[in-house]
């Protein structure tokens, strides 16, 4: 549970602190894929207009067999994540992603809170 402040949510009032909390959450699974030498990327919350499911900071891996560790959107786009973490791990190219409401794609996968989020998505090189 998140410490607050005031009536004011701490991760909210302190994102870096939430980042770092949200990566932590993903050390095991990483460190996991590390030994078993897969190849992996990272997709990071990194900026939200209006609503959405999780804070600018929040971060979701994606090793090359598909399995996932942690969350950007709470269950709304994760799947439209993996294939975009896919395609990054295979060209080793980055890039940034948006889904908002007024995509059909990100609206077909859940993102009806009315906001849009936007992703960087990287390999994790190690």
């Amino acid at each position: 549970m998140a410490a607050s402040v005031g009536d004011v949510d701490a991760d909210v009032a302190f994102p870096a602190r939430y980042a770092r909390r949200t990566m932590k959450e993903l050390l095991n699974d990483l460190d996991r894929w590390q030994r078993q030498d897969k190849a992996i990327a990272v997709a990071r919350v990194i900026d939200l207009d209006g609503s959405g499911p999780r804070l600018p900071g929040a971060a979701m891996a994606v090793n090359e067999d598909g399995e996932v560790a942690g969350s950007v959107s709470g269950g709304c786009v994760e799947g439209a994540v993996v294939t975009e973490a896919l395609e990054v791990i295979e060209t080793g190219d980055r890039r940034t992603v948006t889904f908002g409401y007024s995509d059909d794609e990100a609206f077909a996968v859940g993102l009806t809170c009315g906001g849009t989020i936007h992703l960087f998505i990287e390999p994790l090189d190690w």
